[in-house]
């Protein structure tokens, strides 16, 4: 007869995964509004906007299953004619070469197929990582979706989402960790960083700025984003509950300056206080924000 103790079977700990993903595809197709919803956190701005994320973005997400580093790409454009552009998809060129453990291709069935998204698959084919197509945007009519049925051929894996409404997320993350190995180095040493988590390659002062540059984009017209960008000067805790800081919207042109500011200075007045309050939520501080414009033609050289 056997003992009590041997029929008893002791459970064994799942196997965590860890590993880098990387997420790839033009401009506008929803990769940081999936990140943000995955993390349950904003770690990457948003607009409609193109040129939204000017550098890549590193972020951590964890579960009981293990962890994933995420590298979020700004979007690779086409034609990049301008000197920011030019830079943005030199940046993004350097990080598709970072050792991946699986690439997510993400398009938005939306949009029409054009020569810019025959570039980004042109680079995403010459990686030799699990990849997995992300055809996003289904709460959208699908009107341009025959265009990129042919893709599904191409990849193992194919998953239908809707970042912004947090649709078929789930079976998409579950599938990320089926690929992921069981142990990486890469992100043991992001464990040992001390990051804005879960940012991992952002410091506070950077965040701040990305989120007054959003507003920008989200409250001005067409033209204004594309020439402005945020710098933080000061940041200084006065109390354990109040923050204040110092920053500057920098523009190229007077014309611009005179356009972020409005009339009677409403228009800054309103950037201000709505980047005031996303701060205030981000730190979970009282936040004193003293926001100016300038002017300044050289600011795309920072880059």
């Amino acid at each position: 007869m056997k003992s009590e103790r041997q029929d008893k079977k002791i459970p064994t700990a799942p196997i965590k995964k860890e590993g880098t993903v990387l997420l790839i595809g033009r401009p506008n197709v929803g990769k940081s509004t999936f990140l943000n919803t995955l993390i349950g956190r904003k770690v990457a701005i948003t607009s409609p906007k193109p040129q939204t994320t000017r550098s890549p973005i590193k972020a951590m997400y964890e579960d009981e299953r293990g962890t994933i580093v995420f590298t979020d790409t700004p979007g690779i454009f086409g034609k990049a004619e301008d000197k920011l552009s030019k830079k943005i998809n030199s940046k993004t060129l350097l990080t598709v070469k970072e050792n991946v453990d699986v690439v997510i291709y993400m398009v938005d069935q939306s949009r029409k197929r054009d020569f810019e998204e025959g570039k980004v698959l042109g680079i995403v084919r010459k990686i030799d990582k699990p990849k997995i197509l992300v055809i996003n945007k289904v709460d959208l009519e699908a009107k341009f979706l025959p265009q990129y049925k042919f893709l599904e051929d191409e990849f193992d894996h194919v998953f239908y989402i809707s970042a912004l409404q947090d649709k078929h997320i789930k079976p998409l993350t579950d599938k990320i960790f089926e690929l992921l190995p069981e142990k990486n180095d890469t992100v043991e040493y992001y464990k040992s960083l001390k990051p804005v988590y879960p940012l991992l390659n952002m410091d506070s002062r950077t965040f701040i700025a990305e989120l007054i540059r959003e507003k920008v984009f989200l409250g001005m017209g067409e033209e204004i984003p594309y020439t402005t960008t945020a710098v933080i000067d000061e940041i200084i805790e006065r109390t354990p509950k109040l923050t204040y800081i110092k920053a500057r919207i920098l523009t190229t042109e007077d014309r611009y300056k005179r356009m972020i500011i409005g009339s009677k200075g409403r228009k800054i007045k309103e950037l201000g206080s709505w980047a005031r309050k996303e701060i205030a939520l981000a730190t979970g501080k009282k936040i004193y924000l003293d926001l100016t414009v300038e002017t300044d033609p050289h600011w795309v050289e920072m880059y």
